[in-house]
């Protein structure tokens, strides 16, 4: 198996890539990142062969206060353009549906801890999120919501949210929701964003989402299978 040069947008120190790193060093691959909150340089896009955009608080329309969103939403749709493997996370998938021309908006609902997310019929035949048992529980931190970028396929769903993973193009996975999450990662966010959990129909509290740490070996191994299925260049 080729190696892979991969590339991430970090936007915030505490969401990294979590199961992701590991996944690649066993793998491995190479990593190189931009960090905005440290400088905001970016590659050429010769110089990788995956982006993967990590997750943050901030909204893909809050232009005027970080002043780095449009270039790296340009950026991502380079990325696409020339055909690299794009995979986001959260936020990361708000800003490639955005880069694709999609509206990114306030959802009807917060979605905050570890809520069932159900695949399409596509998303189940193509078992791209090796949905063998569906539903399945994910860890969501998330208040926007996008509509679908034209001309991609939805892979899954929540209650509380339509658009939770999509396709595009064959090469480019949107998930709204938290696959990489690790515990260190949980402990983290609600460190450092714990005042959004204001305990709703779907947000629970910090110690419901901690409670339920057993997940996280689950959704890591999705992640796994997710990475494997895109380094493996299946039609998909």
């Amino acid at each position: 198996m080729k190696t892979l040069r991969i590339h991430y947008l970090q936007h915030v120190p505490f969401e990294g890539l979590g199961c992701i790193a590991d996944w690649a060093s066993v793998k491995g691959h190479s990593l190189s990142a931009t960090k905005f909150y440290e400088n905001t340089n970016l590659p050429k896009l010769a110089d990788f062969d995956w982006l993967i955009v990590m997750g943050g608080p901030m909204g893909v329309y809050d232009e005027m206060k970080f002043d780095w969103l449009p270039a790296e939403k340009e950026f991502i749709r380079d990325a696409i353009q020339a055909g690299k493997t794009v995979i986001g996370i959260c936020l990361g998938a708000q800003l490639i549906a955005s880069s694709l021309g999609a509206k990114v908006y306030p959802n009807a609902e917060k979605e905050i801890g570890w809520y069932p997310v159900f695949s399409t019929e596509y998303g189940m035949n193509k078992n791209l999120l090796s949905g063998n048992l569906d539903p399945f529980p994910v860890f969501h931190w998330h208040g926007d919501t996008f509509d679908l970028p034209s001309g991609a396929l939805r892979l899954a769903s929540s209650e509380a949210c339509l658009n939770q993973a999509f396709i595009y193009n064959h090469k480019v996975i949107g998930l709204q929701f938290h696959f990489e999450v690790t515990e260190n990662s949980l402990h983290q966010m609600i460190t450092f964003c714990g005042e959004e959990l204001v305990i709703d129909r779907y947000v629970q509290s910090a110690e419901t989402i901690l409670g339920y740490v057993q997940f996280i070996n689950e959704v890591n191994n999705r992640m796994f299978y997710l990475l494997d299925f895109m380094e493996g260049g299946k039609d998909v």
